[in-house]
């Protein structure tokens, strides 16, 4: 009933139309507040359209509903009330012949009430998890349950033979048997009599055990079904999961308590398949056509992808995937089970959800084949993809502004499998996650955009691979810091005024605000360049979160760097602090840069904040964040207080090159703030004493322009100083295409790159 509570408090936010649109007349809102806990309660997320199995359970709910509407009006003392409800389970009645659109109607409202309660922030609404239903059924349970209508077919076994034989010896008995030898007793019993009564007696308790045994299957088959639904649920949990890991939510992959539960399902439908079976006419009650039904379903869901494929792969590049089958070594000896897989695209999926086969062939797949091999260590059977790759992609007709980055595809694995203990083959698949398939690097970073807005917001049975075009942004804040923190590997995740500076970014709008209300669209997140830049919002955070897991990770797990904050806000926290006091932030105007911001004060103690020219990749390879800080005298106090020795701990001297007959250098980063005064200016530009030596030397008086430069110190004993020109030590920055890419891409290729080029270009503009 907690759904139904945050929906009675959503109800202020929402209109009359939303509401009525919600509730339609086949369902009406009464329904939904009368039976809220029984609603909730029960199982609705499995009815599909065509899932002609699922009638017999839609129909049993459809009419308790109508039952408990009934009692519901028998004990309202509300006259107005009780013919409301008399009238609403009339109305229902109606929906009898058709159960399963009923099942599939309640299922539809339930979602979007979720939809509803989680683009609403005043509503606290709990993560997607598995909703727990009526008391589960366990597998013990259902053993004692077959073992029980084992016993009562073996009691009806004995019982039958010993009525065979008493019916044998009343036919043998003469007519006569009723006259008292010798005359002695005539008041003494009549042997045929009393053996008839006994006959009647065990008739009559063959008949009662018959019919026991007749509700017993019936309870246990309708046990079977509960299970087998709750364990396929269970089984598609995990593969959100799986879906939810790629973005760094937390993943259990082990799937041996869901083989244990298919393995045993299995062996409970061939037993029960057994006892109806024995039965034999059960009077049309259509057990064994209910088993065979559950036992297809179970062996079309017992095909799961272990290990997914990359999100992105890059034509021509290899790559690997794994599927598992879950029962086990139950393949049928001499038969065994080759699979294939095979490029689909978004429209190919959903036909292959609904039952559809491919109408054509969407890609180019190399070493797509493999065979379930079972391995008695794991005692798992799967089957290995090793080394595929993919040839050439056909994508289908662009529209607008899309590009090829955005088109999802999946690698749809199928193949038929021969069941121990079943006369007929099955056909078995199953699809991927979504994937972007990309012809050059270039185009890494923006597929990967599509893959993560895929993992973080998908809804669970979605349509593939429908995902909303727009989030709320305590959503897409979530999933920043999530994919942050695995992606960097720390414990450190992003903090208050960090995910303040990122909605002000990807919003533009740099007052404080509550941006808890405002939603996020695909565009801001990666389509529309940021103002004043050539970058998008996620390529600019995907830059900070490589900077930070390549050269900064041990700073930023130790929260010696603040991070993601804004200019003005830098201004706020700082404009009070004493000369020398600095922060590490990074750079809002290049991509994968950390900056200095520290107090500047002058001679006539006017304060001012200031920010060295951010430090990149390539900087900091030359030399580390650590060097850096320690080789700038001014610096004083990281924010608030704290000394910075703190980072002689990542400090790395000059390598000694022992017999090598050469002195070592070292490099030394130096401020050069032209808006300080002279005196401020020589402290600044004074090279940091090292670890190794402790003199300082000025520089020459003629400084070089760059705020930050870096010097080659020498030894003061070393009569002619070797200096170095800072220029030779960096590489000149270029955007080169690699040609040995471009020899493997296709003209259709090469075209599908180009027009991402053009695409991008003209956005910028």
């Amino acid at each position: 009933m907690a759904q139904w509570s945050q929906m009675t408090q959503l109800f202020q936010y929402l209109s009359h139309e939303m509401v009525n649109d919600l509730y339609p007349s086949t369902f009406p809102i009464d329904v939904r507040h009368y039976l809220a806990e029984w609603i909730e309660q029960q199982m609705w997320d499995d009815f599909e359209p065509g899932k002609s199995e699922l009638e017999a359970r839609a129909k049993y709910q459809l009419d308790q509903m109508i039952n408990l509407l009934q009692i519901f009006s028998e004990q309202n003392s509300s006259i107005v009330d009780k013919m409301k409800l008399r009238q609403i389970s009339k109305t229902l009645m109606y929906l009898q012949p058709q159960p399963l659109e009923f099942g599939v109607l309640v299922r539809d409202i339930l979602r979007k009430e979720r939809i509803l309660l989680l683009n609403y922030p005043q509503i606290s609404c709990p993560q997607y998890q598995q909703k727990p239903t009526a008391p589960e059924i366990t597998m013990d349970q259902l053993v004692n349950k077959v073992v029980e209508i084992q016993d009562i077919r073996q009691k009806i076994h004995v019982l039958q033979e010993e009525l065979n034989l008493d019916r044998e010896k009343f036919e043998a008995i003469s007519p006569q048997g009723s006259v008292v030898p010798n005359g002695l007793d005539p008041s003494s019993e009549d042997p045929k009599k009393n053996l008839r009564i006994c006959i009647q007696q065990k008739e009559y308790s063959l008949h009662s055990m018959a019919m026991t045994r007749v509700q017993l299957l019936q309870e246990c088959v309708q046990r079977l079904e509960q299970y087998q639904l709750d364990l396929i649920s269970k089984l598609k949990t995990w593969c959100f999961e799986q879906h939810k890991a790629a973005i760094g939510h937390p993943f259990d992959d082990n799937l041996h308590p869901l083989q244990t539960g298919f393995e045993q399902l299995l062996e409970m439908n061939a037993k029960l398949r057994q006892e109806v079976f024995l039965v034999g006419d059960l009077t049309n009650m259509g057990l064994t056509e209910k088993l065979t039904s559950l036992l297809t379903v179970l062996v079309q869901s017992s095909l799961v992808i272990e290990k997914q494929p990359p999100q992105v792969i890059k034509t021509q590049s290899k790559f690997s995937a794994s599927v598992r089958y879950l029962f086990g070594d139950k393949i049928a000896p001499g038969k065994p089970a080759m699979l294939k897989v095979q490029i689909i695209n978004e429209q190919q999926a959903r036909g292959v959800g609904q039952g559809g086969l491919l109408s054509d062939n969407v890609g180019e797949l190399m070493n797509h084949t493999a065979i379930l091999e079972h391995n008695t260590t794991t005692k798992s059977t799967s089957a290995a993809f090793r080394n595929m790759s993919i040839k050439k992609i056909k994508r289908a007709e662009r529209k607008g502004s899309e590009c090829v980055t955005e088109e999802k595809f999946a690698l749809l694995f199928s193949g038929e499998i021969h069941v121990t203990g079943c006369d007929y083959p099955y056909s078995i698949h199953v699809f991927s996650v979504p994937i972007v398939v990309i012809v050059h690097g270039s185009q890494d970073i923006n597929a990967m955009a599509t893959v993560i807005w895929d993992c973080a917001f998908a809804e669970p049975d979605r349509v593939p691979f429908v995902v909303p075009e727009r989030v709320p942004w305590r959503q897409m804040c979530n999933t920043l810091n999530v994919k942050f923190t695995s992606e960097v590997n720390t414990q450190h995740s992003l903090n208050d005024y960090n995910l303040l500076f990122l909605a002000q970014r990807i919003f533009d709008k740099h007052d404080i605000c509550d941006f808890s209300n405002m939603f996020v669209s695909w565009p801001q997140f990666n389509k529309e360049t940021l103002p004043g830049r050539s970058f998008t919002f996620w390529q600019w955070f995907e830059g900070v979160m490589e900077l930070t897991k390549k050269h900064l990770l041990p700073y930023w797990s130790d929260r010696l760097i603040f991070g993601f904050i804004g200019k003005q806000h830098l201004h706020v926290i700082l404009k009070d602090r004493p000369g020398g006091t600095f922060l590490l932030r990074f750079s809002d105007s290049e991509i994968g840069a950390i900056t200095i911001a520290y107090v500047a004060v002058s001679e006539t103690g006017v304060a001012k904040v200031q920010n060295i020219m951010p430090f990149s990749k390539k900087d900091l390879e030359i030399s580390g964040l650590g060097n850096r800080i320690i080789d700038i005298n001014y610096l004083t106090y990281l924010y608030p207080n704290i000394p910075k020795n703190v980072f002689k701990k990542y400090y790395i001297g000059p390598t000694k090159a022992a017999g090598s007959g050469y002195i070592p250098v070292q490099l030394v980063t130096v401020a050069q703030p032209s808006e300080i005064n002279d005196s401020s200016n020589q402290n600044m530009m004074r090279l940091a004493p090292t670890l190794n030596s402790p003199e300082s030397f000025s520089l020459d008086s003629n400084p070089a322009q760059n705020p930050v430069s870096m010097m080659a110190q020498y030894s003061p004993n070393c009569s002619d100083p070797i200096c170095m020109n800072p220029s030779s030590l960096l590489d000149e920055q270029q955007v080169a295409f690699n040609m040995s890419d471009s020899a493997r891409m296709d003209l259709e290729d090469f075209g599908d790159f180009l027009s991402d080029l053009t695409i991008d270009s003209a956005t910028a503009l």
